[in-house]
């Protein structure tokens, strides 16, 4: 068996508000988790919370990116019991939050002393910088803060630039199109797979490419970066920014189970459901079941095929 422990990350710091004076929901995502008995599910046992910082609209001017220095020092609260997770082979499932709490996550991978991959699985491609953004958000850059691009406050905490190396990132399942949002990251290192080569290639062989370039490039293991806007939007409206389209259930889960039986899963990151968009708990239950599942074979040491 592989020792698991659930990491309570409820920052929607990487957000810009939905409406004026209305803060992003996703910071409850790991009570509404809870309340599902997601981790009981799972059968995992050890949860700890990290408070997040409180959320501002504030835009730090010298990195032009919301939040940056809560972020910053949120990002390396996250980090210290990620590395000490992931020293002691305790596999971290962390509950955000928005898609910022990535850089923690990447960064306590980092000082952990070894080297890894990124399995980034996101209905968008998250690598831009600030004068692409038009929200400042770093929810939307994480990719490229975590591979070094960006300003050194947040891609380059206690110098340890780049947290990932972009050529072991696989950035799975984007589907906002537009030709200049896409060239972005085409023009990066980055395996890029968006929702249209995903079908074209198929899960398994892009999830197999995935892991051997892992096992060739004699790396420690991987993260998964769960975004549920991955998700097809009939089946997960509760997002910030809903694309249509996305994966059904059954190609998540076919996407999943080999990356989290896989000796060189070091942990994942669940981000961007937002409970208050979702009253009657529908979707919120649906996706802590079907989560849950997936995982507890895995955390008691069984092979799911």
């Amino acid at each position: 068996m592989r020792n698991f422990m659930i990491i309570e990350a409820p920052s929607n710091l990487g957000l810009k508000e939905p409406r004026p004076g209305v803060e992003p929901g996703v910071r409850f995502l790991p009570e509404a988790l809870r309340r599902n008995g997601f981790a009981r599910e799972a059968g995992i046992n050890h949860v700890i919370n990290i408070p997040a910082p409180p959320y501002t609209m504030d835009i730090d001017p010298d990195s032009q990116i919301r939040n940056a220095d809560a972020i910053c020092a949120y990002s390396q609260l996250l980090a210290e019991r990620v590395c000490e997770a992931v020293q002691k082979d305790i596999i971290p499932i962390v509950i955000g939050g928005d898609c910022s709490i990535l850089i923690g996550t990447a960064l306590g991978l980092k000082c952990s002393g070894g080297s890894y991959g990124l399995f980034s699985m996101d209905g968008h491609h998250d690598y831009m910088l600030p004068f692409h953004s038009g929200t400042a958000g770093a929810a939307g850059m994480g990719l490229a803060i975590v591979s070094g691009n960006g300003h050194p406050k947040l891609c380059d905490i206690h110098s340890l630039r780049p947290y990932i190396m972009e050529q072991h990132i696989y950035s799975y399942g984007n589907r906002e199109l537009d030709e200049e949002y896409v060239r972005i990251i085409r023009d990066s290192q980055v395996h890029y797979y968006d929702l249209p080569s995903i079908r074209e290639r198929g899960i398994h062989a892009i999830t197999a490419e995935f892991l051997t370039m892992i096992g060739h490039a004699g790396l420690d293991g991987f993260w998964i970066h769960l975004d549920v806007d991955i998700l097809d939007n009939e089946i997960m409206p509760c997002v910030d920014s809903p694309e249509e389209g996305g994966l059904s259930y059954l190609e998540l889960e076919e996407t999943l189970i080999p990356l989290v039986n896989s000796g060189y899963f070091k942990g994942m990151h669940i981000t961007i459901l937002d409970p208050t968009l979702d009253p009657d708990n529908r979707y919120t239950r649906t996706f802590s079941e079907r989560l849950a599942h997936l995982l507890r074979p895995v955390v008691e040491g069984l092979t799911v095929s």
